[in-house]
């Protein structure tokens, strides 16, 4: 059996390099104060507590702005492909980035498990201004400083338990042909009353206090359609309101959750509208790269002249989820729940739609004839992977991000590809 793979990513100079020698035990990566030392990637057996695994350093995430980062980009895709979990490095030195936020959306959207690392942490000062990296959504921080070593054996020993908990615990078949369906949103907003009205039985806990559910429950229904995997999870709040403990660990299985879902339900209180938390909540979604459905609970609850307002505040505080579906619900009576079945599978039918490179590239040539691009041109075009379907356009110069935009909105209505993400890559020959 092949050895364990734990990947290091991060954006450049946030102490990777210095991580894999730390953890290592010896000087095996190349450590410079300058950005980008590191370009390939280099693995490193590492042994802890009895449990072997590799650790592969690599250049992390990178702006793709020449041939030489889009190449290290390249690599460390290739690497997180290949993982069995990732670190994702951030420094406490310089604080929070917009480049942190980039390179965390980009390891959460692989899929594998990941540990959130805050280097340079060589206090309790500093360890008390890296919380703000809860915000990437990467689970808790684990500090660390790896120049002094300070909580280098509490990150091995975190390893090692992730390691050998996914080789002794059973886990739920990936395989099993049913749709997994994560049933997301703020405490309180009748989550469970929705999940036991779709299955049909009082599988889930209800009660009228925030947080009661504290794990995510699987339940497999058989529809006409085919089985569905739902999994009711625990409500996800804001850090400052998320005690220490047993709802600090619910809201990390309501994250896996997400990373194991092919399609996310958002459940929104129709009664309060669309909130700052609830935005941060369709973020993660979309940060987890599935398809998402929009789900207004207590509908009946709202006065007719306020419905339009409550609709309102969707649209504007969750417009990056684009055209997902927005379902009017009310689940203690099952009023309107009958039309999430139908949504869900016309949800899952887009997200896995592949289309003929002949089409695709008529599509190519004729939304460039509708609307020539300022500058640079698309020659040909190929989709490379669904779950979302991606698209690689060879391009010939450079196009401006507005021009990208149009391209996939074009290819969404052509293809019909309704609500599903959508993701648009660019190679310049």
């Amino acid at each position: 059996m092949s050895r364990p793979q734990i990947v290091i990513v991060g954006r450049p100079n946030v102490g990777k390099s210095s991580l894999v020698n730390r953890l290592a035990g010896r000087r095996v990566a190349v450590v410079e104060e300058q950005r980008g030392v590191t370009r390939d990637r280099k693995s490193v057996e590492v042994e802890w507590r009895g449990v072997t695994f590799d650790l592969v350093d690599t250049g992390g995430w990178l702006e793709r702005g020449d041939t030489l980062e889009a190449k290290v980009s390249q690599q460390a895709d290739r690497a997180i492909a290949e993982a069995d979990h990732v670190l994702l490095v951030v420094d406490v030195a310089t604080g929070l980035m917009e480049e942190d936020r980039q390179a965390a959306r980009w390891a959460l959207r692989s899929g594998r498990p990941i540990t959130l690392v805050v280097n340079k942490v060589d206090d309790a000062v500093h360890e008390s201004a890296g919380w703000e990296f809860l915000s990437l959504g990467a689970g808790d921080p684990h500090f660390l400083s790896a120049l002094h070593g300070r909580g280098a054996g509490d990150l091995l020993d975190h390893l090692v338990d992730t390691l050998t908990d996914r080789l002794e615990e059973p886990e739920v078949d990936p395989n099993d042909g049913a749709l997994r369906v994560a049933i997301v949103g703020r405490p309180n907003v009748g989550k469970s009353t929705l999940f036991n009205k779709l299955i049909g039985e009082e599988r889930s806990v209800v009660h009228d206090m925030p947080g009661t559910t504290r794990d995510a429950v699987d339940t497999v229904v058989e529809t006409d359609s085919g089985p569905i995997r739902f999994i009711d999870t625990a409500g996800m709040r804001r850090r400052a309101k998320t005690e220490a403990g047993l709802e600090t660990y619910a809201v990390l299985r309501s994250l896996d959750a997400l990373d194991r879902a092919d399609i996310a339900v958002l459940v929104i209180d129709a009664t309060v509208g669309a909130t700052g938390q609830d935005q941060r909540l369709a973020e993660r979604i979309a940060a987890a790269g599935c398809p998402a459905i929009v789900v207004l609970n207590k509908w009946e609850l709202i006065a007719t002249d306020e419905r339009s307002n409550v609709l309102a505040t969707v649209g504007d505080k969750l417009a990056f989820l684009g055209d997902a579906p927005v379902l009017k619900t009310t689940a203690t009576s099952g009023k309107g729940v009958h039309r999430l079945l139908p949504a869900l599978q016309e949800s899952a039918a887009d997200y896995v739609k592949r289309v003929p490179t002949g089409a695709l590239n008529r599509a190519i040539r004729d939304l460039q004839i509708k609307q020539p691009a300022p500058t640079g041109k698309i020659r040909y075009a190929v989709q490379g992977a669904i779950e979302p379907p991606t698209f690689t356009l060879f391009v010939a110069g450079k196009l401006p991000a507005t021009y990208l935009r149009y391209v996939e909105r074009s290819l969404r209505e052509r293809f019909e590809l309704g609500s599903t993400p959508l993701r648009v890559r660019v190679r310049v020959d």
